[in-house]
């Protein structure tokens, strides 16, 4: 059984509100001689009293709390997320980078670091789920995690796992041995 970690009681001050990034899907067509602007456009602030997620069991439990209740979010569709965080590995935001159908999501290491970049991320961590409930990696998960993890390292951005939802449960690709140096 999953075990969440739930906040302290406490007299202290609130955590700083953390902001959810959105980014066009598509980006403005380029002309020649022409230039655009890049905007990340905040749509909603969230609350979360324990901003270091350093454990799987951690980052699930943000996600369910953030991610699954997000408007955009639909249990029987795969959809692909990315939490992004800085230098200490405390959470400053995240994204979602790609809504697919009932086995797949379709997305690009440009889609993935685009929203990590103007969130001057130091670091990422990968998540979708898988609406048939068993959180384990399929050939394609592993391929894709291994691309991004290498696109990562060409940026300078640590990708420090990548989280499959199940229903109930959920898997850790880096607990799974899938990460390499």
């Amino acid at each position: 059984m999953t075990e969440y970690l739930l906040p302290p009681e406490t007299t202290e001050a609130p955590a700083p509100l953390i902001p959810q990034i959105y980014l066009p899907a598509t980006a403005p067509r380029r002309r020649p001689g022409y230039t655009f602007e890049l905007r990340a456009q905040l749509l909603r602030e969230v609350y979360t009293p324990n901003d270091l997620l350093d454990t799987p069991a951690a980052c699930a439990a943000y996600i369910r709390e953030h991610i699954h209740t997000a408007p955009w979010y639909d249990a029987d569709r795969e959809a692909f997320a990315v939490l992004f965080m800085n230098t200490r590995r405390r959470i400053i935001g995240h994204a979602m980078t790609g809504i697919g159908t009932l086995d797949s999501v379709l997305i690009h290491p440009r889609e993935i670091f685009r929203p990590a970049i103007a969130a001057a991320a130091h670091a990422i961590i990968l998540t979708h789920n898988h609406p048939g409930g068993d959180p384990t990696p399929s050939e394609a998960d592993i391929r894709t995690t291994r691309d991004l993890i290498r696109a990562g390292q060409l940026l300078k951005i640590d990708v420090l796992d990548h989280l499959i939802m199940g229903r109930d449960k959920h898997a850790s690709m880096r607990e799974l041995g899938f990460f390499y140096a």
